[in-house]
C-alpha cells in the first residue's frame, strides 16, 4: 500500500458532520482543512482519530486531541507528547482521565495548565492548586469552573485581575454575597475608568 495513504477506507467528512467510509483511500498529505475536518468530528472512527494524532499538521493534532470520541490510550499519549498543542487539547478533553489532567496541571506551558482549569472534570484538589497559578488566565479558568469549591471562589474574589473576576461572575456556584462584592467592585472600575 502506498505510504501516502491511510491504511483504513477513505474517511469524507461531509456538510452534515457525519462521516462516511468508501471503498477508496484519502491521501494523508490532502488539504489540512479536510483532515481537519474528519478529526474534529464525533462520528469519526476511533482507529483514523488515532492515524490523525500523528498528523503533520498542529490543527489537525488538536482537533483529535479535543475531540471526546477519541480514544482514551490516544489522549494519554499526545498528553505526554512534546506537541504544546497536543497537551493542551487532552487538557480540554472532557474525556481525559482524571490522573492525567493531574499530571497536566503542572505542564510549564500556561495554556495546558488553563485547558485544565477550564475542563468541567478537572477534579476540585487540582483546581485548588492551580487557583494560585501565576498566569491570570489559568486563575480565570478556576474561577468558572463549576467543579472549584466555594472557598477557592471567595479567595479569588480577591484577585487584582478583572478577568478572574469576571469568571467568578459566571460560575453558578459563586455565593451570593461574593456576587455582591463583585457587583460594587465593578462599580468602583467603571468610575476609575471615567
Amino acid at each position: 500500500m502506498d505510504d501516502d495513504l491511510f491504511s483504513v477506507d477513505t474517511v469524507v467528512a461531509n456538510a452534515n458532520d457525519t462521516v462516511i467510509l468508501s471503498d477508496d483511500h484519502v491521501p494523508a498529505r490532502a488539504d489540512w482543512t479536510v483532515r481537519y475536518h474528519v478529526a474534529k468530528n464525533l462520528n469519526t472512527p476511533p482507529e483514523i482519530l488515532t492515524q490523525l494524532s500523528t498528523d503533520v499538521d498542529p490543527h489537525v493534532r488538536l482537533a483529535v486531541s479535543v475531540n471526546p470520541s477519541t480514544p482514551i490510550d490516544t489522549l494519554v499519549l499526545m498528553s505526554s507528547g512534546k506537541d504544546p498543542m497536543g497537551r493542551q487539547g487532552a487538557a480540554a478533553n472532557p474525556s481525559t482521565p482524571i490522573d492525567v489532567l493531574h499530571q497536566l496541571s503542572d505542564d510549564y506551558d500556561s495554556i495546558v495548565r488553563q485547558s485544565v482549569a477550564w475542563n468541567p472534570n478537572t477534579p476540585p484538589p487540582v483546581l485548588i492548586r492551580l487557583s494560585g497559578d501565576a498566569d491570570p488566565h489559568v486563575r480565570r479558568g478556576v474561577a468558572k469552573n463549576p467543579n472549584t469549591p466555594s472557598p477557592i471562589l471567595v479567595r479569588l474574589s480577591g484577585d487584582t485581575n478583572r478577568l478572574v473576576l469576571q469568571g467568578l461572575e459566571t460560575n453558578p456556584n459563586t455565593p451570593p454575597e461574593t456576587l455582591l462584592q463583585l457587583e460594587a467592585l465593578e462599580v468602583v472600575y467603571q468610575v476609575t475608568e471615567s
